[in-house]
């Protein structure tokens, strides 16, 4: 094992019991890293809502409080455990290092599993590989093992204009779905190059409408939902014995033989290195609407709650 101790305190944003405000920690840093261990200097720290479920503790991340909360990250490896292999001090990475080891990813530095982590396109910005690694790993592990959507298959995709939305829109088109996505008409233009082959306004009440003169009487063969409260409405839009998967954990009753699957991301370094591969390379872009620093996390949370952040919210440590 290699024995990293730092002299001072390290500077986190987290909880001291779940429940309680988000608010600045001092963490000591004292721990030795075991074999499969990555250290990471943390450059960028993304906001979910799913870091809210977390402060609560509806999602058990390994660790108790005092914690700083977190859950993606980008930054620069500057120790490795005796057998990772994959990665080496100075390398530009971005992981989901659930579970925890220490701490959360809203802190200056970040303890990952090496499976969990991956490798950062160069031409990918640390704010962007920091938003990247739950919503990408979302969107490929619905699109290609949950749904296991086929070339040419329809595919309606509800809340597509966020984070999440958007990139369960990309993957699916590189998959060869023929997309068809729910979003506010000003997200259009982005929601096209992510490869959607019609975008409905959900601003305007008539898009269930629309979306069965779409799919056709039957409705779509299969669905997904990153809306909270929308999967409800959706089930509707299914065909009977069709698929319909929500992010968030809020899935009806199933119905007239459609399959309603609530989906949990897991880690999985690998596959998200091909995700953010296939990103940088189709030229796609996270919208960024915060970039705040760690005294900061509690208002960054709470923007992303309200659901009006208007695009993704980092938290860079303070140097």
């Amino acid at each position: 094992m290699v024995c990293v101790t730092w002299s001072r305190l390290m500077q986190g944003a987290g909880i001291r019991a779940f429940g309680a405000a988000v608010e600045i920690l001092d963490l000591p840093e004292s721990y030795e890293l075991q074999e499969t261990d990555v250290l990471i200097e943390v450059r960028a720290a993304g906001v979910g809502n799913w870091d809210e479920i977390a402060r609560n503790g509806g999602w058990d991340l390994g660790i108790v409080p005092p914690m700083a909360l977190g859950v993606e990250a980008s930054g620069i490896v500057i120790a490795v455990g005796s057998s990772v292999h994959r990665f080496a001090e100075a390398d530009e990475v971005l992981t989901h290092p659930v579970p925890l080891r220490h701490q959360g990813a809203w802190a200056e530095r970040l303890v990952a599993v090496e499976a969990t982590v991956a490798r950062k396109p160069p031409d990918m910005s640390w704010p962007t590989a920091a938003l990247f690694p739950v919503p990408a790993l979302t969107a490929g592990q619905v699109i290609h093992h949950w749904l296991q959507v086929q070339r040419g298959e329809p595919l309606l995709i509800h809340g597509a204009g966020g984070v999440t939305g958007g990139l369960l829109v990309a993957v699916a088109a590189s998959a060869g779905a023929r997309v068809v996505a729910v979003a506010s008409s000003q997200d259009r233009e982005r929601i096209v190059a992510y490869g959607a082959q019609v975008v409905l306004d959900y601003h305007d009440t008539s898009w269930p409408a629309q979306a069965r003169a779409i799919f056709g009487p039957h409705g779509a063969p299969a669905a997904v939902n990153a809306v909270r409260g929308g999967a409800a409405r959706l089930i509707a839009m299914v065909a009977d014995g069709g698929r319909l998967v929500t992010t968030t954990s809020d899935g009806p009753p199933p119905e007239r033989g459609v399959t309603v699957t609530n989906f949990y991301v897991s880690s999985d370094g690998e596959l998200l290195e091909k995700l953010a591969i296939d990103f940088v390379a189709r030229h796609l872009t996270i919208s960024l609407a915060r970039h705040d620093r760690l005294p900061d996390a509690a208002a960054a949370l709470a923007a992303v709650v309200s659901g009006h952040a208007g695009g993704g919210v980092v938290l860079v440590p303070n140097s």
